[in-house]
């Protein structure tokens, strides 16, 4: 005698998709799994939805249906209804054609699912189809709200709220970095400044005739007006539109964008730590986190395709972290690096030319080096720590 829970699978080994005995391990594996066999069927052996309603079709003697998002469900047919009651008996009405309600069932014999049917539904006269149990749960989940089994449930609307949610982080990323380029440029500015009043300072000391010596008051007032420019620009932007996120909010903009990916990952999705230091590491973590997602049932194009570009956004907004923490990065690097050579300029200046008239400049160009270096170390040394905090967060 067959298994009651195998034997509405039988058509399959008739038709010749699967062996007897690849069925009869496929009710032993959902039995030690707790888990459907039409599961087994579909994740493990591979059988086709289409082959799998086509023999269940001709178990039951009906006509099978298909989960499709795009059905046209009339609001009355499942108005009033519950999800945990169509669970039970694993059914929900779908259409109405020709003056037939058509009620989608997993066991359209049973009789206690069509006295209930009957009694919750309102029409003239009904029309019963098999349809596969999780084609039963995505209808339920899609017309009646389910609890989703994603943190942002299956409905493209959801997917277009945590989307929105994703660009909004990246907008002030973006106007974050917008905010440090600027910064930089001020930095150039005061840079050539700095480096036209050193050499007004220098033609004015040297003992021996130069081409521009004459010249040496203009290039010095023309670098101080430069510098005066570009340092004028760098603090109000300092003080007025700089506001940094901190390390703990690069985290968790990272952290929940990677746990979102981590909803749709594909089996075997893993990241690999070939990198010995945390921060850079970081760079492979985007790579790590991408997935390739197939609709399934096909009919699901739509919302795959919402979550596709879900994904997409999540991890753009992951590498926007990223290109902040650098951003940062490299703008204290880059006033490191224009403070210890005018340090270096000065102090240089201040052995080779000796005293003179404009010898105080010399120390104004070492001091300057000195504050431009420290505060290149303020913009630097934090974007270090946020490095190491997001990859000691995602690598745990």
């Amino acid at each position: 005698m067959t298994d009651k829970a195998i034997r509405k699978f039988l058509p399959l080994v008739e038709d010749g998709v699967i062996t007897k005995e690849a069925l009869l391990k496929a009710r032993d594996t959902a039995r030690a799994r707790g888990i459907e066999v039409e599961s087994v069927l579909l994740r493990e052996l591979r059988v086709s939805r289409e082959a799998m309603l086509s023999a269940l079709a001709r178990h039951f003697g009906c006509e099978s249906i298909q989960y499709d998002e795009r059905l046209p469900v009339p609001s009355h047919l499942f108005e009033g209804l519950k999800s945990d009651v169509l669970l039970i008996h694993q059914w929900f009405p779908v259409i109405i054609r020709e003056g037939k309600a058509v009620i989608a069932a997993v066991n359209p014999e049973s009789r206690e699912m069509r006295s209930e049917a009957m009694r919750l539904v309102a029409a003239g006269e009904y029309e019963f189809r098999v349809a596969l149990a999780e084609d039963i749960q995505w209808l339920i989940q899609d017309y009646l709200h389910a609890k989703p089994k994603f943190i942002i449930g299956i409905e493209r609307t959801g997917l277009a709220f945590w989307r929105n949610i994703m660009a909004h982080w990246r907008t002030r990323l973006a106007c974050y970095r917008t905010d440090m380029a600027r910064i930089r440029t001020s930095l150039k500015l005061l840079r050539w400044g700095l480096a036209m009043v050193a050499l007004g300072d220098a033609l004015a000391r040297i003992r021996i005739y130069h081409p521009l010596k004459p010249y040496y008051g203009a290039v010095l007032i023309a670098g101080t007006v430069l510098a005066l420019g570009g340092l004028y620009d760098y603090l109000r932007m300092r003080g007025s539109r700089m506001i940094a996120p901190g390390a703990r909010t690069l985290a968790e903009v990272t952290n929940a964008s990677i746990q979102f990916t981590e909803r749709y990952h594909m089996e075997g999705t893993v990241m690999e730590k070939t990198k010995k230091r945390m921060l850079a590491r970081m760079g492979d973590l985007v790579t790590a986190y991408c997935s390739i997602l197939a609709p399934v049932p096909a009919s699901k194009e739509r919302t795959h395709l919402a979550r596709e570009r879900n994904m997409l956004a999540a991890q753009r907004t992951i590498a926007g972290c990223h290109r902040t923490i650098y951003a940062r990065a490299r703008t204290g690097l880059s006033f490191i690096r224009t403070g210890i050579a005018f340090m270096s300029v000065g102090l240089a200046m201040r052995k080779l030319l000796g005293p003179g008239p404009f010898a105080f400049l010399d120390f104004v160009l070492m001091a300057a080096g000195l504050l431009m270096t420290i505060d290149g170390l303020r913009w630097y040394l934090p974007a270090r720590e946020v490095g190491f905090d997001i990859a000691k967060r995602v690598l745990e």
